[in-house]
């Protein structure tokens, strides 16, 4: 298997490819954008207000059926 290259031997790697391409006149291959890690944080921020939200609402609703059993058993 491969040994996997690090970030400055592939940097290095298309660097040397886009000077030989001037040269050349080839163009050099174009790379994969990596995805940014900003939306990762993003995302993760709003599934944590989600769930924080949910449960907000979950307790909100218990609460209120608890008072709505409570007046009932008071009525009778």
């Amino acid at each position: 298997m491969a040994k996997k290259k690090s970030k400055l031997a592939k940097r290095a790697a298309e660097l040397e490819a886009a000077v030989a391409g001037l040269f050349t006149g080839t163009p050099a291959k174009k790379t994969k954008k990596r995805r940014k890690a900003k939306k990762a944080k993003v995302v993760k921020a709003v599934k944590k207000a989600v769930k924080k939200a949910v449960k907000k609402a979950v307790k909100k609703a218990k609460k209120a059926v608890k008072k709505a059993t409570k007046k009932k058993a008071k009525k009778r």
